[in-house]
């Protein structure tokens, strides 16, 4: 064995040690080592949904861009409780009829018959992934904005498809912050997008076995590791005039 290969592998011995890292074949899964998950609705057959907690918590953070004329799709939730009396107007978005409080029916890949500038912002949560053309419902949003409106976006990173769900036929896609940021660029330049990243390996874990956000501690849910990107939030502003 070469010196170099005998180097790292003492240099990985001790690291382990240092860091409290078991040997292979040593880890204790406990309840972990199983094929089934807890779960197969995102926590929240056991309490609040694990990735709906990082969505509110980025949506909170950015609650003062959520005024005037809003859009929200599937229902106005967070409209009513992070735009309080700052929201005018108030557009519920489906992207088929028979949801009685839609008030608009698109796809927003799709959506000619939506005016051009219309909202101040957009409220588009765990939406994009249902779309097969991202691309295009990305350039539908920063028409639909007022220039100077915000759209406020989250798409998943690491997650379970709820296959058994209604949203098992058009679940097409997961992101990851880089492919986020992009997209977003393309339509509205680099310098209006920030792109945020939600969650770590023990959040991504517990993702993933269908645990919910009370299962884990707050100083747990609340690390913000870049290699385990659970929910994707960024928020863009239409710049042109």
């Amino acid at each position: 064995m070469s010196f170099r290969r005998t180097f790292w592998r003492g240099y990985r011995e001790i690291r382990r040690r240092v860091l409290g890292i078991p040997q292979t074949g040593a880890i204790n899964f406990g309840q972990l080592r199983r094929l089934e998950p807890f779960g197969r609705h995102f926590g929240e057959d056991r309490g609040r949904a694990l990735d709906r907690h990082y969505v509110e918590a980025f949506l909170g953070s950015h609650a003062a861009d959520i005024k005037g004329h809003v859009l929200e799709v599937g229902d106005d939730v967070y409209t009513r409780r992070f735009g309080a009396d700052r929201v005018s107007t108030s557009d519920i978005l489906h992207v088929t009829a028979g949801n009685p409080r839609a008030t608009i029916v698109a796809d927003l890949s799709d959506a000619a018959h939506i005016p051009d500038a219309s909202f101040d912002t957009l409220i588009v949560t765990q939406t994009l992934h249902l779309i097969y053309d991202p691309k295009a419902a990305v350039r539908t949003m920063h028409r639909i904005l007022r220039p100077g409106g915000v759209l406020l976006l989250t798409v998943p990173g690491i997650t379970q498809v709820p296959h058994g769900t209604v949203w098992a036929h058009i679940w097409f896609w997961a992101f990851t912050p880089l492919s986020i940021n992009r997209m977003l660029s393309e339509a509205f330049g680099g310098d209006a997008v920030a792109v945020e990243h939600f969650g770590n390996v023990l959040s991504a874990s517990a993702m993933l076995y269908g645990l919910s956000a009370d299962d884990l501690a707050p100083d747990e849910l609340d690390v913000s590791d870049p290699d385990y990107p659970v929910i994707i939030g960024a928020r863009a502003r239409r710049t042109d005039r």
